[in-house]
């Protein structure tokens, strides 16, 4: 009998650079793989979207349009270029308008983009329609999605063959114009048998000329046992990454699947002998970037709590880059309750981020004492609606801390009606910003990519966080050692000290200082400063870069007024008031990097 060929999408230059790398790969770098890949005969890969789209402005200062252009030209003109679609989310993590989502489709196929695979995180078909609807209007195909995940043990109410069954009745119900179906499972966490039966029923109910394709991670350490399942069961496509970014945080390797699949009725559409010498180009490519431990390990947590390997690895990235990777363990313990409290949207982004920061701020601030922005609007329906309703008490929270009501309204409609979203606030930023080139793809960044789209178009952005050559060391790592250097623990607060002659920095700020006397300014010398009835003092409340300086030194502040806005774990932290007083003193400035206890400004 003859084998069934089973198509595979090359992942490792979207997915994979996402899964290790926090998505931070220079784009000269990769490309001689890509050329490797397409004289090895694939033609089918994974070119941007995701966090492959914002990544590059935020840390590469290169364009993710340039970038897709320069793929393009590397893979050739016949070649199936592909990107992934957040739905109404687009490439970025707030929702948007439907002028912004339009110009989405416009601007990837402009690009060089051929396929757009697009999914919503909560599962709810209508946030499909309007960029499935813009897909297919500028002549691209259209990859819809349903997104997977594993419940924590013990929960149930959703993610079962029956959910999955009913979300895909409804894409077909609402008239959703599409050329495949993909089942993404982004934590790898599904069980095979549930694939099996998945699959089943989509093979069932979809036409028999319907592509389905099956993706996953192994997060989990099942990804390829799922795959075999979903072949087993009917899927046309697996995604698979090649070393070094592959297995563990990524998707499974070709060369692991194609043996998996040995003895089997099936086989892979590649070269396998040509496949393992692009993989030799790409780790000579990559060898030069920092391998994240966690990037290449099963972790047996995730099924308790699913964070898939896109997002694992960033987030990794951003607590070593704010020296706090030891409270890494709590977070991944602390999403569990999150994602049971929070309706069961899928562990994908923008979702599995909001999770991620919500786990964040539980272990940081106390039990749902900070409720994250992106996670309250999700539990308060500004996303859309959750599998099932989120916990009331939760909603509560969120409703008072974020002072919004919950709602149902459609949110493209929401997003429509918001005179701080759509193609005319883009434009607004860039006319304010100085900008009078408003072409559509600076539209696009500025609308996307918020003030680090507009500091890139500014020539303001620098590449930072590239974690390759002499800087591919995480910055707790780089900053030890020096003449003097160390770190003090007061009252269970860290402060990092670093002396030099007779000057001494804590936490950023410089004293002088005397051998014989000790430390001149005595009652600064520690960098605590002692709070009195008529004064007070603004400390970053964990470490991160100031994005906002509101306030004036000089000016009155009232009890609970913004001074300060800090950005941490792709989070606006704002920093208010503790007293009504005059604001005396700034010891900061927009872009600085800050320690957690590092004395901000003061109030007297």
């Amino acid at each position: 009998m003859a084998k069934k060929t089973i198509h595979i999408m090359n992942t490792a230059f979207r997915d994979g650079f996402q899964s290790v790398y926090g998505a931070r790969v220079l784009t000269e770098d990769f490309l001689p793989a890509v050329k490797a890949c397409v004289e090895a005969g694939q033609t089918h890969f994974e070119a941007g979207g995701g966090a492959r789209f914002q990544a590059p402005f935020f840390y590469c200062n290169e364009s993710a349009f340039d970038m897709m252009d320069k793929f393009r030209k590397a893979a050739g003109p016949d070649a199936d270029l592909q990107t992934l679609g957040r739905g109404i989310n687009v490439v970025g993590l707030d929702s948007q308008p439907r002028d912004i989502i339009d110009l989405h489709a416009k601007m990837f196929a402009k690009h060089g983009i051929t396929t757009i695979r697009n999914f919503d995180a909560l599962n709810d078909v209508n946030n499909l329609i309007d960029s499935g609807k813009s897909i297919k209007a500028y002549g691209l195909k259209h990859e819809v999605v349903v997104t997977m995940m594993e419940l924590p043990p013990g929960c149930e109410g959703a993610h079962t063959v029956e959910f999955y069954q009913k979300t895909l009745q409804a894409i077909l119900d609402a008239g959703i114009p599409f050329d495949s179906v993909c089942f993404k499972d982004a934590s790898g966490t599904s069980v095979p048998k549930k694939v099996f039966d998945t699959i089943k029923m989509a093979r069932k109910l979809l036409p028999g000329d319907c592509k389905i394709v099956f993706h996953s991670h192994e997060t989990a350490g099942v990804g390829t046992v799922g795959y075999i399942a979903a072949i087993k069961a009917g899927a046309d496509q697996v995604d698979c990454s090649m070393a070094p970014a592959s297995g563990g945080t990524c998707q499974p390797d070709v060369a692991t699947l194609w043996h998996a699949l040995r003895g089997e009725n099936y086989e892979l559409d590649i070269d396998i002998d040509k496949m393992m010498h692009a993989e030799t180009v790409f780790k000579e490519c990559m060898s030069d970037y920092f391998m994240p431990p966690e990037a290449k390990s099963v972790e047996p947590m995730i099924p308790w709590s699913p964070m898939p390997g896109g997002a694992l690895t960033a987030n990794t990235q951003m607590l070593r880059d704010n020296g706090i990777m030891d409270k890494y363990e709590d977070c991944i313990n602390a999403m569990g309750e999150v994602v049971r409290r929070g309706g069961f949207g899928t562990s994908v982004t923008p979702v599995s981020q909001f999770y991620f920061q919500q786990a964040f701020n539980n272990v940081m601030f106390g039990k749902w004492e900070k409720i994250a922005e992106g996670y309250g609007k999700m539990v308060l329906g500004y996303f859309g609606k959750t599998p099932i309703a989120p916990d009331p008490e939760i909603i509560k929270l969120a409703s008072e801390q974020l002072k919004l009501e919950p709602t149902t309204e459609n949110p493209v409609d929401l997003n429509d009606k918001d005179p701080n979203k759509g193609v005319a606030a883009a434009k607004k930023l860039l006319t304010d910003a100085g900008i009078t080139d408003q072409s559509d793809e600076n539209i696009f960044i500025a609308a996307t990519c918020k003030q680090k789209g507009i500091d890139f178009l500014l020539g303001k952005a620098n590449v930072n966080g590239v974690r390759k050559g002499a800087s591919k060391k995480p910055a707790a790592e780089t900053a030890a050692g020096g003449d003097g250097g160390y770190t003090v623990t007061v009252n269970g607060k860290k402060y990092a000290v670093d002396v030099k002659g007779d000057k001494a920095t804590v936490n950023g700020k410089t004293y002088d200082i005397s051998v014989a006397d000790g430390i001149d300014a005595a009652p600064a010398a520690s960098g605590l400063a002692h709070e009195t009835e008529d004064s007070a003092t603004i400390r970053a409340q964990m470490p991160g870069k100031i994005m906002k300086v509101v306030a004036a030194v000089g000016e009155h502040i009232s009890e609970g007024d913004v001074i300060l806005v800090l950005e941490a774990m792709k989070m606006e932290v704002e920093l208010k008031a503790p007293k009504t007083g005059i604001l005396s003193s700034i010891a900061v400035n927009v872009g600085d990097q800050v320690a957690s206890g590092q004395e901000l400004a003061s109030i007297n």
